[in-house]
């Protein structure tokens, strides 16, 4: 099993794999997931013993899912992304603590336990490149009615795809490129099927869905002199909401908004306005898309080559995507279209898009806004066009596997894992041991009448030989 501690919720994702390997990676597909109720385990600092607690109904879950007699041999690790590189940011000690209390949790239930990490933005971009061809990969053999893939999809003939990950606190852009690659700490080297790859992946901190929101808000917030009166250009025009500053300036991404002096219990009032032109300009902010020390960037500084070759976008990407696709009957395969998307949703009233979308009620506040995000991280900040945009394919799962770093996460760690006994893996049925016991009966049939044939020859000798004397 693989914990999937994100910034806004945990996940469990169970896999499993034949013991041989494909040039020294493991063949692994996903057996089952579970999804933690509740925050993030980094929402819980400051709750002794919580963020372990939190666990408890998805590692019952996998005791059950997994056979007993393989407990013991079953790894189990726990990787954290965003919301805990933040934490260990704001409060190391408390970062530390949770992921002694999430290890002491594991440790408690029948599994081979490897520990807990916090991955680093370069690791979560590239584990998910290395679960979106191999995902495609069990999708296509599915497809083909054969069991399982092993790593046919990670061929030097074949083109590899990119990977747009949008969490909660961070984004991930990784992909292959033959150009250079500027700045050394956006290289990334991964072996797996016996082939060498270097990728380009930069992770975003802060630019993830939830701190991206909360960034929005501070600027919002400060740009109109911290009133307790504002009006949010990307809130619909029939929709207000009372905040407490603490809610607002409590992360390491809005430090740079925060007002010298607050009271964090104070409250202030939103108004929205549905104003699609000031919603693009206020979100427009958050971006630096001026200076750059290398020969192109993406944003912030930032270098990146030239995007290449397709892309599957997942999490946050996925479900802004499918919204626009639902509420406005729209595709959104071109720029255009996503431009065109998101201002018709910036223009719906609340009411609007809850007849539209009923079951969205909690998140419909922020559509706008995050459509907006999204058509400025995708064309003007990656620097996809009209004939690039095309080549993303806008995914939730693969087959039955969902698509996310996780699965990457794993098959990079059986790279460490030893490959089981051929005694231990290759059981024999009950009919193909009868066959076996027939032979070998057989056999020995056969040798004890050899060796009584010879017996009774030498005996012949023996005989003739006395009467000759």
């Amino acid at each position: 099993p693989i914990l999937d501690a994100g910034s806004s919720h945990t996940a469990l994702y169970i896999y499993k794999w034949p013991a041989d390997k494909q040039n020294g990676t493991g063949v692994v597909t996903q057996h089952s997931e579970c999804h933690v109720k509740g925050g993030g385990i980094s929402s819980y600092a400051g709750q002794q013993g919580a963020a372990g607690q939190s666990l408890e109904v998805c590692l019952d879950q996998a005791v059950k899912d997994i056979p007993k007699d393989r407990h013991r041999l079953t790894p189990v690790y726990l990787g954290a992304t965003a919301g805990m590189r933040l934490l260990h940011i704001s409060s190391p000690d408390q970062s530390v603590q949770i992921l002694q209390e999430v290890g002491h949790k594991i440790h408690s239930y029948p599994f081979n336990y490897q520990g807990a990490a916090i991955l680093s933005g370069q690791e979560e971009g590239a584990y998910g490149w290395v679960t979106v061809p191999e995902l495609t990969a069990q999708e296509h053999f599915n497809q083909q009615k054969s069991y399982g893939f092993e790593g046919h999809w990670f061929s030097p003939s074949r083109p590899t795809v990119g990977a747009l990950d949008f969490g909660g606190a961070s984004t991930q852009i990784t992909f292959a490129t033959e150009e250079k690659i500027e700045d050394k700490h956006d290289v990334m080297k991964l072996r797996l099927y016996g082939h060498e790859y270097s990728l380009y992946t930069h992770s975003f901190l802060c630019y993830g869905q939830d701190q991206f929101l909360k960034r929005l808000m501070a600027h919002i917030i400060k740009s109109q002199g911290y009133s307790d009166s504002v009006t949010h250009p990307c809130f619909p025009a029939d929709v207000s909401r009372v905040l407490k500053f603490n809610g607002i300036f409590d992360s390491p991404c809005t430090a740079k908004y925060k007002p010298s002096s607050y009271d964090p219990q104070a409250s202030l009032t939103v108004h929205g306005s549905g104003n699609y032109q000031h919603c693009l300009g206020n979100v427009s902010e958050l971006f630096s898309f001026s200076g750059c020390k290398f020969s192109q960037c993406s944003f912030d500084d930032v270098f990146q080559p030239n995007v290449t070759g397709g892309f599957m976008a997942f999490s946050a990407f996925y479900y802004i995507h499918s919204f626009l696709q639902r509420v406005t009957g729209v595709t959104v395969r071109t720029p255009t279209e996503l431009d065109e998307t998101a201002k018709e949703v910036c223009s719906m009233s609340f009411n609007e898009m809850m007849l539209r979308a009923p079951d969205l009620k909690s998140r419909l506040l922020n559509y706008c806004a995050a459509s907006v995000f999204m058509e400025i991280l995708l064309l003007r900040g990656y620097g996809f066009d009209d004939a690039s945009f095309q080549r993303i394919s806008f995914r939730k799962k693969a087959g039955d596997a969902s698509v996310g770093w996780a699965l990457g996460y794993m098959l990079s760690l059986s790279n460490m894992l030893p490959a089981e006994r051929m005694e231990l893996r290759k059981a024999l049925t009950p009919g193909a041991w009868g066959t076996l016991i027939f032979l070998f009966v057989l056999l020995l049939a056969a040798v004890l009448v050899f060796i009584l044939f010879r017996v009774c020859d030498v005996r012949k000798k023996k005989g003739s030989s006395e009467s000759n004397i």
